[in-house]
């Protein structure tokens, strides 16, 4: 009981997934800080320090069995956290003890540990993202003829069609897809650069010779599974690196919830409605109720996200010159929560998109009743080659579509424009039924959605190919 009696986080306990939150735990946190020592250990043994094999392989050998109850004593009494994972592993590996460390700060396994947490969480982010643009994508095809009303100011404009709408979605999904390859692509290690990024350190250990720091630095980043470093730091890595790694994640928050949004404004329409389960309640006073729980917790949970980019451009902004200890607290909170928020607006993303309804009956009658309009210009051309005059055709036009506007506003009435103007013998050789076809008004949207998929959607998806299976099950 006495877990019940403290705060649980809901990004770990209701919404993110367990390979998320997997990344940002103690043991995979203390854990990389132990391979990182091994990696530190093995280098300078390559490059002649005397670092012997019995010790690397001591240290190789606990690099698991983490007794944390340890680490928290030796942090109460030293009050340093990376100090007392070294006294915890130098009792584990007595031999390894005096060159646990050797020659390198805290933010050697601090920072070089968290950009590859940053890394694993990225490539998950990325393989959702791909996930979703897929699952899209399919929704996108389906749908790629229904034709619908489109809204400009929230007001009826020009049709499109439902499959269109859904590329706009996987548009900026695939435009925050750009954006993660790129932070991945270009993300490096801290590497070993001593206590205030000058390599003094490892310059006296390896007596002066630069090269040897130089390659000491390769050497470690490789075993890390990073190509190269930064290349220069302070004591740590600059922090604009994190902000602009919230900021793709906070991208993708932005996406996510404008869809949500168009989603709760559709399913307000009756168009289009995310997945409702035989058993879900939505309220517990109205039983009637349909609510569009998944999308407002998108929309919630992405607030959240695009909220912390104000913490980590700040943190980026005031770290005095090679460094302060003002941004740890905050980079323990936001790096960890943005992930694991945006793990959770992607879940919900994906499984809103495998579910969606269309109820097209719904969405040719609310174009049905905006149509009319839409259509008179199409009307005034037709009217006009068959011999009519297009000045007085166009106040007919506007006499009739007035009138017609208030029957609806004023009297909540059908719109019967179109029966107006059939009784008007200046539209008498007018085709009218032929000159409300849905299809003749929305352009292109069709072939549009087609050139999307194979464009933009299909080199997604043989990129990722093993990214695409994959079930998003909401947990509450």
């Amino acid at each position: 009981m006495s877990d019940l009696n403290q705060y649980d986080n809901p990004l770990i306990g209701r919404y993110a997934s367990a390979e998320m939150s997997e990344v940002f735990s103690p043991q995979r946190k203390f854990g990389t800080w132990r391979r990182l020592w091994v990696a530190l250990a093995e280098a300078e043994a390559e490059l002649g320090l005397p670092v012997s094999r019995r010790q690397i392989d001591q240290l190789a050998a606990h690099v698991d069995d983490i007794d944390f109850a340890a680490a928290a004593r030796y942090e109460k009494e030293l009050r340093h956290d990376v100090m007392a994972h070294v006294h915890a592993y130098g009792d584990v590996c007595p031999d390894a003890r005096p060159i646990i460390h050797l020659g390198a700060t805290s933010c050697y396994v601090t920072d070089n540990s968290e950009l590859m947490q940053m890394r694993d969480a990225l490539r998950l982010v990325r393989d959702r993202l791909v996930r979703v643009i897929d699952r899209l994508a399919r929704f996108a095809a389906q749908e790629r003829d229904v034709a619908c009303l489109g809204f400009t100011h929230m007001q009826p404009a020009q049709p499109t069609t439902v499959g269109k709408r859904a590329c706009l979605w996987a548009h900026e999904l695939a435009l925050d897809l750009a954006e993660v390859e790129h932070r991945l692509a270009s993300l490096k290690a801290r590497g070993v650069k001593g206590t205030t990024g000058t390599q003094a350190s490892f310059l006296e250990l390896f007596g002066g010779d630069h090269e040897k720091v130089r390659r000491l630095d390769r050497l470690v980043c490789q075993k890390m599974g990073f190509d190269e470093s930064y290349p220069v730091t302070g004591q740590t890595y600059s922090r604009k690196v994190d902000a602009q790694v919230v900021g793709a994640l906070s991208g993708i928050g932005q996406s996510a919830h404008k869809m949500a949004t168009d989603l709760r404004l559709l399913q307000h329409r009756k168009e289009v409605e995310e997945p409702f389960e035989r058993s879900q309640i939505g309220s517990s006073a109205m039983a009637y109720k349909r609510n569009p729980m998944r999308s407002e917790r998108m929309c919630s949970l992405a607030r959240f996200v695009m909220s912390l980019t104000a913490c980590a451009d700040a943190t980026a902004a005031v770290q005095w010159f090679e460094r302060t200890l003002d941004d740890s607290a905050c980079r323990r909170l936001v790096i960890p929560q943005a992930f694991l928020a945006i793990d959770a607006v992607l879940i919900l993303y994906q499984n809103v998109a495998e579910g969606l309804v269309v109820y097209p009956r719904v969405i040719a009658a609310n174009l049905a009743a905006e149509l009319p309009f839409m259509a008179t210009e199409n009307i005034l051309m037709a009217a006009v080659a068959a011999g009519g005059d297009r000045q007085d055709l166009h106040e007919r036009i506007r006499r009739h579509s007035q009138a017609a506007g208030a029957t609806v506003k004023q009297e909540g009435r059908p719109n019967d424009l179109l029966e107006r103007l059939a009784k008007d013998e200046a539209f008498a050789a007018v085709d009218l039924k032929s000159a409300l076809d849905p299809a003749a008004f929305v352009g292109r949207a069709p072939q549009q959605v087609d050139e999307f998929l194979a464009e933009v959607v299909e080199p997604i998806r043989k990129r990722y190919p093993d990214a695409l299976r994959g079930s998003a099950e909401v947990s509450v």
